[in-house]
């Protein structure tokens, strides 16, 4: 039994730290086993106040000052850093009395203690000396706060006459302090960045309204520029129309005029005379009856030309309407057919469509000898076509060479409202044909894409 007990004892010392398990050494197996619960304890106190490195150093300078406290059962606990040092930590300085009650060392509540004082001021200049080990000051310790190898503050604890600082409490409290140090240097890095983010996300929220106003501006300038370059292009068209009007009345009118004039009077010359034989008279009767409908006609574009397509209306078909009822002949019938549902186009779509519906509907009173035409417009999805069909002798083989010729060799002027049809129609991207028609004379056709008509209506079920 004997060899027993003596392998049992090292087990026993390593477990308890007492050599023996006598009585006599009861006393100082429960001391030993208090100290080691009192620095868990104080261990456990320690963590919970310096994870609170994210609500600010205040709430940590506190949280690290009341733990200390705390573990001591202290009766004044005073924190402070080195002037110059961890310049964003705030407060610098902190005391916690008796009665708990945190105060600001800088403006206290209350009037401190002289020794609390004086050990301020040496702590604030750096004269950090500490007093662990010091005979007579079992009560009063003073604990530096180390960070990158050198001294940015300290903790100094007056402990009442019933409790004595030992080295186990020293331990502790230089866990603390330096755990401090870091938690403070992370709490203001922290504090920092999120400092910059807030910063960075009101500089993206100003930056991003920027863009939209930006955006917004944009718009609003480049519908300003298109409406410019609209009144740019109508002061142009309207320039050409007021001289070719000009021309038209002063000379093709007049020539016109003087023609008949002079048809005329060779009609009242010739009278009942026998040179005068029923067919002559008929020819000169044609003759008169030809220049009379060209007067017409050139009185009809020259009050095209004077009046612009776009002002006094609302839309293109009213304008196709007053086209085909006020500045046609009379002795040619003109219908207008309205396909799908209408809507507004661009104002350089409407001016193309309107011109070459009067130029074909010109070339069909002068040329086709018709009585009868069809101006048809219609609207579908992505795409607008308008066609001019008549009942007259025309040949649309024959014509489609002539617009060939026109393109290629014509340079005295002739023939050439086929070809500024076509022109028209290519510079809005779109088709121009020229078939035969079912009433049996000419039909011809312009078909634009207009990608817009896709937005803001529905689908033509037609």
């Amino acid at each position: 039994m004997a060899g027993l007990g003596a392998r049992r004892r090292p087990d026993l010392e390593a477990l308890t730290g007492v050599r023996s398990g006598k009585g006599t050494f009861y006393r100082q197996y429960r001391g030993a086993a208090e100290r080691l619960e009192r620095v868990l304890d104080a261990l456990d106190t320690i963590s919970r106040a310096l994870v609170r490195t994210v609500e600010g150093p205040e709430t940590l300078v506190l949280g690290v000052v009341e733990a200390a406290a705390q573990h001591l059962s202290a009766e004044w606990v005073l924190f402070a850093l080195v002037d110059g040092t961890l310049p964003e930590a705030h407060p610098r300085q902190l005391v916690l009395g008796p009665d708990g009650t945190p105060q600001s060392a800088e403006d206290p509540g209350a009037p401190l203690p002289e020794e609390v004082l004086g050990h301020l001021q040496s702590m604030r200049a750096g004269h950090l000396v500490p007093h662990e080990g010091a005979e007579g000051l079992e009560h009063h310790t003073h604990v530096p706060i180390e960070l990158g190898g050198g001294v940015v503050g300290a903790f100094v604890a007056w402990t009442p006459a019933r409790r004595n600082i030992d080295a186990t409490d020293s331990s502790v409290l230089r866990i603390l302090a330096n755990q401090t140090a870091v938690a403070l240097q992370n709490s203001a890095l922290f504090q920092r960045s999120q400092g910059l983010l807030v910063r960075a996300e009101s500089s993206y929220e100003q930056s991003s309204r920027h863009a939209r106003e930006l955006a917004l501006r944009n718009v609003e300038l480049e519908a300003t520029q298109r409406q410019l370059g609209a009144a740019h292009r109508r002061e142009v068209l309207d320039s050409e129309r007021h001289r070719i009007s000009r021309e038209l009345h002063d000379s093709v009118t007049q020539c016109v005029l003087s023609a008949g004039m002079q048809i005329e009077v060779c009609r009242s010359e010739l009278g009942p005379s026998e040179l005068a034989s029923p067919e002559l008279m008929q020819r000169l009767e044609m003759a008169k009856d030809l220049t009379r409908r060209a007067v017409e006609q050139l009185r009809s574009a020259i009050y095209a030309l004077n009046h612009d397509a776009d002002s006094g209306r609302s839309s293109l078909p009213e304008a196709l309407e007053q086209l085909g009822t006020v500045h046609m002949p009379d002795d040619l019938q003109v219908l207008l057919r309205i396909e799908g549902q209408p809507c507004e186009l661009s104002p350089d779509v409407e001016h193309a469509l309107f011109r070459i519906a009067g130029e074909a509907l010109f070339n069909t009173a002068v040329h086709a000898n018709a009585s009868m035409a069809v101006l048809r417009l219609s609207y579908r999805v992505g795409e607008v076509m308008l066609s001019v069909a008549d009942d007259g002798t025309g040949d649309p083989a024959e014509l489609r060479r002539v617009l060939r010729l026109a393109v290629a060799e014509d340079v005295d002027g002739h023939h050439r409202g086929l070809a500024n049809m076509q022109a028209r129609t290519r510079e809005m991207g779109g088709s121009f044909q020229v078939r035969r028609a079912r009433l049996g004379g000419i039909r011809v056709a312009v078909l634009l894409p207009l990608a817009e008509l896709d937005e803001g209506r529905e689908p033509d079920s037609a």
